[in-house]
């Protein structure tokens, strides 16, 4: 198991330095931990040998993938991740800290959606509402985007990156360094969006995380100072994997498309949030497993 330890708490004589798991490894000298450490926060440990590590810093977590084209970067499968990392999210001493991003009511919620997966949340405010930096990381991208919109993605030192999408205007630009509460831009409806709305998601070395498994949405904080990130929580993209579609032609009723994908009305209004009596559209994707 991978843990975060406060910057600082540890002397080191030399280390291997890795990124949560990811095979990326280097040998560096008490000299080129001191100020990486006092600058970053990065300490990590493995608790079961209690050898003390050090988080990848800028010259290879901030290099891996840092693409500022491609706002999603998916490189790893997590659907078979063999071990548990504490990811250490806010610290006791306020060394670094969690901010919500809009104190709004949540909208649309991570999951299945209208025929496909949507990856965030949806946060209700108004155009003009500030959108606020989650925690304390270097902006990756800050560019329109035909889907997201006016969009800001922060990479963070624990592997997180989180996007903000459908602003109406962006502050920041790639390579800025921005503390958790810093305004990232303004709320707004941009890209593919139908009212005034932050999407926001959370991601791990660019697979989706739940941000529900991380945030109280209800009482705009975090869950916990800290997060056992294991298997379990990329269980959604194996589903979705697995998931199966079809789209609504002429004539189709709800129990002629359950009998021939083998399933029942109750299921199929289970996976698309419908009731039996819902009109179905024709041409609207539906998911049938």
């Amino acid at each position: 198991m991978i843990a975060y330890a406060k910057p600082g708490a540890y002397t080191l004589g030399s280390s291997e330095i890795i990124c949560s798991g990811i095979d990326v490894k280097a040998e560096v000298s008490v000299d080129t931990l001191r100020p990486l450490a006092s600058r970053l926060h990065l300490f990590e440990r493995f608790n079961e040998i209690d050898t003390f590590l050090l988080k990848l810093h800028s010259d290879s977590l901030f290099r891996y993938a840092w693409y500022q084209d491609s706002i999603h970067v998916r490189r790893y499968d997590f659907t078979e991740k063999p071990d548990t990392t504490l990811l250490i999210l806010q610290d006791f001493d306020n060394t670094f800290c969690f901010v919500h991003p809009y104190p709004g009511r949540v909208t649309s919620q991570f999951g299945f959606r209208r025929g496909r997966y949507h990856y965030g949340v949806d946060i209700n405010l108004n155009t003009g509402d500030s959108v606020l930096n989650a925690f304390d990381g270097i902006v990756r991208i800050s560019r329109y985007n035909r889907s997201y919109g006016h969009a800001v993605v922060v990479r963070h030192f624990n592997g997180l990156e989180t996007l903000y999408a459908h602003l109406s205007r962006r502050l920041v630009a790639p390579g800025d360094y921005v503390r958790a509460g810093d305004i990232l831009g303004y709320g707004g409806n941009t890209g593919r969006s139908f009212g005034s709305h932050l999407h926001f998601e959370v991601r791990y070395f660019g697979e989706p995380l739940n941000p529900n498994d991380i945030i109280d949405f209800e009482n705009f904080r975090l869950h916990a100072d800290s997060l056992f990130l294991s298997q379990i929580h990329f269980e959604h993209i194996a589903e979705a994997r697995r998931a199966q579609y079809y789209t609504i032609r002429s004539g189709d009723t709800l129990s002629a498309i359950a009998r021939r994908h083998g399933t029942t009305v109750n299921a199929l209004c289970r996976l698309n949030n419908m009731t039996p009596t819902t009109i179905l559209r024709i041409g609207r994707r539906i998911r049938v497993r």
